[in-house]
């Protein structure tokens, strides 16, 4: 597949998921709730985890801002479900490694997150993409 299909293909799933977000919501019980922005451009998120011991049984989030932004947390909401919060912070260190334009290793537990590798061409949009994994992180690190 040439260079330009491969962009247009991932263009066409951030826009899906932008468009078409998965679990996009609150869940009332949740056991975690993480609120973040990133006040360079607008965007917002609320995470709402629901914990089982250390397995992430469900994850939803809700906000506002670019469809980079919104189409990660779409993406990282169906990664890290059923996985620990281990396996979903070493998740979220490898999608920061991607952003930075690091070796990384995505695995198909992390599905269509590889689409926003091309965000790492566009420093200033970096922040949009991660903004997500840095409420989970967030979150996670407010637990212990």
């Amino acid at each position: 597949m040439s260079f330009n299909n491969l962009d247009q293909l991932y263009r066409s799933v951030i826009m899906d998921h932008y468009k078409n977000p998965r679990n996009k919501g609150v869940i009332a019980d949740g056991t975690m709730t993480i609120d973040m922005n990133n006040p360079t451009c607008g965007d917002r998120i609320r995470l709402t985890l629901n914990m089982e011991g250390d397995t992430i049984q469900d994850a939803k989030f809700e906000g506002e801002g670019c469809s980079i932004s919104m189409s990660s947390a779409s993406m990282m909401t169906q990664a890290i479900k059923g996985h620990t919060i281990e396996e979903a912070l070493h998740m979220s260190s490898e999608f920061s490694r991607m952003m930075l334009g690091e070796d990384y290793n995505i695995d198909e537990d992390m599905g269509d997150i590889e689409a926003l590798s091309g965000v790492a061409k566009f420093p200033a949009r970096i922040k949009c993409a991660t903004l997500a994994w840095k409420a989970l992180e967030k979150g996670t690190q407010e637990e212990e």
